[in-house]
């Protein structure tokens, strides 16, 4: 039996259009191979964005070697997203010894690049609070934070009870990441240490309700056990939301100093 092929006769004229030769595959191939490309090429684009907002600000060089791109790769793709208003270049500030080169440029997410992480649901939260203030004050509107921060507080208080004080930060950091804070710990300068959350899904609707970041701060400080003070939040304009995290050692003065000054009051 002779085969029949059940192509059309639309497809036919189709491949010709493509390809000038009735009846080639060539040009599909052609199309399916750039289409493939492209994906790949937007899947990577998006993998720097995600570093940048998740890291930054990052040089390009780091960008390089956290995920195996060329020089060329990584200036072709931070392009891309500068000229989508995604990031923005900034100059590190030197640190030390101040060399002869010209200082590093580094790469920051811009609100609209923050945006594109998709902020869930901004439009029906800031609706609802706006309804819980107008019909029931302020006060609730701060009580509706306090109880959503609370689930966190649930979840993580058993924990740090078992976790050495100097290791709650990280802890802490690591759940708020698996929340899509994107958030990390480090130590500062002038002692303590510093929690940054570098993304946040709410920033928009905390923007106008800041009883969510107050929330959350009383939160981190409950769950750290050590006094904790916001110095910066992505609501505010700010490009990452920064807590410094006081040494438990000051804290463990701050509960013995009542019992100090009772005794001396007594003499």
């Amino acid at each position: 039996m002779k085969y029949v092929s059940g192509k059309t006769s639309a497809e036919d004229a189709a491949t010709t259009r493509r390809s000038g030769v009735p009846g080639s595959t060539t040009g599909s191939r052609a199309e399916i191979a750039v289409g493939s490309a492209l994906s790949a090429e937007r899947g990577t684009r998006a993998r720097v964005a995600r570093l940048i907002l998740e890291h930054g600000p990052v040089t390009a060089a780091d960008l390089g070697e956290r995920l195996g791109l060329t020089p060329a790769a990584v200036r072709r793709h931070l392009d891309a997203l500068l000229a989508d208003g995604m990031i923005a270049p900034r100059t590190a500030r030197p640190r030390g010894q101040r060399g002869r080169g010209r200082p590093a440029k580094l790469f920051a997410i811009t609100d609209a690049g923050r945006s594109a992480f998709v902020h869930a649901y901004d439009d029906l939260a800031g609706s609802a609070l706006r309804f819980l203030a107008e019909r029931l004050g302020d006060e609730a509107v701060s009580e509706f934070a306090r109880a959503q921060v609370a689930g966190l507080v649930d979840r993580l208080e058993s924990v740090m009870r078992e976790v050495p004080a100097d290791q709650r930060i990280r802890v802490l950091a690591e759940a708020l990441s698996a929340e899509g804070y994107a958030a990390s710990a480090t130590e500062t300068v002038i002692g303590g240490e510093q929690l940054c959350q570098h993304h946040c899904p709410v920033a928009h609707v905390a923007a106008k309700f800041p009883q969510l970041c107050e929330a959350e701060t009383e939160a981190f400080g409950q769950l750290l056990g050590t006094p904790v003070q916001r110095l910066a939040t992505i609501a505010n304009g700010d490009g990452v939301c920064t807590t410094h995290v006081s040494p438990h050692a000051l804290a463990v003065r701050h509960a013995r100093s009542p019992e100090t000054t009772s005794k001396e009051s007594g003499r």
